[in-house]
């Protein structure tokens, strides 16, 4: 049995693993990756701190992590998955098979994100196809194109967002559009001339997304008209953060490109409070604002800018802790425990109630001590919470398989090349591969 045992592990070394010719490690460029005036007297700056964290912390051996329970996803309607945009514990039947590859769905880049109504796919490309795939019937159901010719060398960035039967969609030149997929009609579409720049919501009868010049819209479903709009803080010079929309359970949280949080009510659409998180009133490109999606579990807002992460009060929107340091993915909230990755590959826990760090460990520290080699450097593509265990899906596909202790368990590569973010549902993985074909693993 010792024999086995030797054998299967020098050639996992040799032949799969995370050696110098595997490709896993990075040796190649970096990381892909406001109406009432009387409100502004509350405005709050919160100031960047000098002093930025990159310690390695080790977990207390008596500390108890209790995360919630496993949730099996049967969709994934829209970008960020939930209202919150916080991801579930999801259930995952981790046998890391390929059980499904699809045809190819376009001979364009496809965009980064997928959605799934427990039938079929979703996906867009940069040439502006909207794109049903049965995986069912393993084709393509339908294509449609809004667009006309005088766009046709232009690059569609699509924001899509799923509702039965109708696909909500913006884009970078102004156009917002409602199409049904199974009567497959036009519903209605609007130009508003201003490039769309965040993802969408849906709140009742209402839309909610916002623009390039950090306009908040809530258009109406049935016609795509404007019930409201709240102006907010223009930036001058256009940075890469885009703007974010997350729902709690009384209010909208907008961070704009700016870098000002703000929370809305959502039955009155007024204003209750907003805060600065930029690090400076200064635009040039030096100043220009960097941040994470907007997460929250209901009772914590959290959010990063360029150096700091911030955890604040949902309702009263007051600071509760501030960190000195910022996520690069988006981050992960179970049951008050925070996990999250800074761009230097440090993993980190945080304790959203005490505000105490609970651990920070390196991840390519971990990798390297794990497979007894050399540390180097991966790429992150993504982060999720699986069966109980933080997975991180690398650029050239394998997956980390941490326990929430901050432990590396596990390594392995997926069946096929990952170019989208990975969807949980159904118990299984599904992302389109480097061939723009779909593939589910379970």
């Amino acid at each position: 049995m010792k024999l086995l045992s030797i054998f299967l592990i020098v050639f996992f070394l040799s032949n799969c693993s995370f050696d110098n010719k595997s490709g896993i490690w990075k040796n190649e460029n970096q990381y892909e990756v406001s109406e009432n005036k009387d409100v502004f007297k509350e405005f709050q700056t919160l100031s960047a701190s000098n002093n930025l964290f990159n310690e390695i912390v080790a977990i207390d051996k008596n500390y108890q992590f209790k995360l919630k329970p496993l949730e099996e996803s049967s969709s994934w309607n829209e970008k960020f998955y939930s209202l919150s945009n916080n991801y579930k514990n999801f259930k995952y039947t981790n046998l890391n098979q390929l059980i499904f590859r699809g045809k190819k769905l376009t001979k364009y880049k496809l965009n980064n994100h997928l959605l799934f109504d427990g039938e079929n796919i979703f996906a867009s490309d940069t040439q502006g196809n909207l794109i049903v795939f049965s995986i069912k019937e393993n084709k393509i159901m339908q294509k449609f194109n809004f667009y006309k010719k005088r766009y046709k060398k232009n690059k569609k960035k699509l924001n899509l967002i799923l509702e039965k039967d109708i696909i909500y969609v913006t884009d970078n030149f102004g156009y917002f559009y409602a199409y049904n997929f199974k009567l497959k009609k036009l519903i209605w579409a609007k130009n508003y001339k201003i490039p769309f720049r965040s993802n969408i919501k849906l709140l009742k009868n209402k839309i909610i997304t916002s623009d390039l010049n950090n306009n908040l819209y809530f258009l109406n479903k049935r016609n795509g008209e404007v019930f409201k709009l709240i102006p907010t803080e223009e930036n001058k010079v256009k940075n890469e953060f885009i703007n974010n929309i997350s729902l709690t359970s009384e209010s909208i949280l907008f961070l704009n490109t700016y870098g000002t949080l703000y929370s809305i009510d959502n039955r009155s659409l007024r204003i209750n409070w907003f805060l600065s998180l930029n690090k400076s009133v200064d635009i040039n490109p030096n100043n220009l604002f960097k941040g994470s999606i907007v997460i929250n579990d209901d009772n914590y807002i959290v959010v990063s800018s360029n150096k700091n992460l911030f955890i604040f009060d949902s309702k009263s929107g007051n600071l509760v802790h501030k960190k000195n340091f910022s996520a690069f993915l988006n981050p992960q909230i179970s049951n008050n425990h925070l996990f999250l990755v800074k761009k230097n590959n440090l993993l980190i826990s945080v304790d959203l109630i005490s505000g105490k760090l609970i651990y920070s460990y390196d991840i390519n520290k971990k990798i390297s001590e794990y497979l007894k080699i050399k540390k180097k450097t991966v790429i992150l593509k993504d982060l999720l919470i699986l069966n109980n265990q933080i997975h991180f899906f690398l650029k050239n596909s394998f997956v980390l398989k941490f326990n929430v202790k901050g432990n590396l368990e596990e390594i392995n590569k997926l069946p096929s090349k990952i170019n989208s973010l990975p969807i949980i549902v159904e118990s299984s993985i599904l992302y389109s591969d480097t061939k723009n074909r779909i593939s589910v693993v379970n």
